[in-house]
């Protein structure tokens, strides 16, 4: 667990709402999709956290999704991409395991980037690697 300042962040994402799925920058898109999530994580995810209204924040994981803990989508849902979400299945049954990030709020877990992994965990059956990013109160 590590907590992270933004300070100077763009708002795109807002806490107190139901944000769209953000575009990532693809260094990062790459780092999620093959699972190598390098330390610290605030500094990986740094620009995910710059487009969060300013504030503390807590970053967990790459853990897996309790079996119990419902995901809201933040897009399409399932995703629309057959071929994307058969790239991830590929992957996860190859051991690679790749990691959504989820805003986790004290009214709901939206899924900002992961949906076609998520999709692709669920039909092989297996739980989610999730990215956890929380507002500190």
């Amino acid at each position: 667990m590590e907590q992270v300042k933004v300070d100077g962040g763009t708002g795109v994402i807002d806490t107190n709402s139901v944000p769209s799925q953000p575009e990532l920058p693809q260094s990062l898109r790459i780092a999620l999709a093959t699972g190598q999530m390098r330390r610290p994580l605030g500094d990986t995810l740094r620009p995910l956290l710059a487009l969060f209204t300013d504030g503390d924040y807590q970053v967990t994981g790459p853990e897996r999704l309790a079996e119990d803990r419902y995901l809201t989508p933040s897009a399409d849902w399932p995703p629309a991409d057959v071929s994307r979400v058969g790239y991830y299945r590929t992957a996860i049954k190859s051991g690679h395991r790749p990691v959504a990030v989820v805003l986790e709020t004290a009214d709901a877990a939206v899924i900002l980037d992961g949906h076609h992994k998520i999709a692709a965990y669920r039909e092989e059956a297996i739980l989610p690697h999730l990215l956890i990013i929380s507002p500190l109160s």
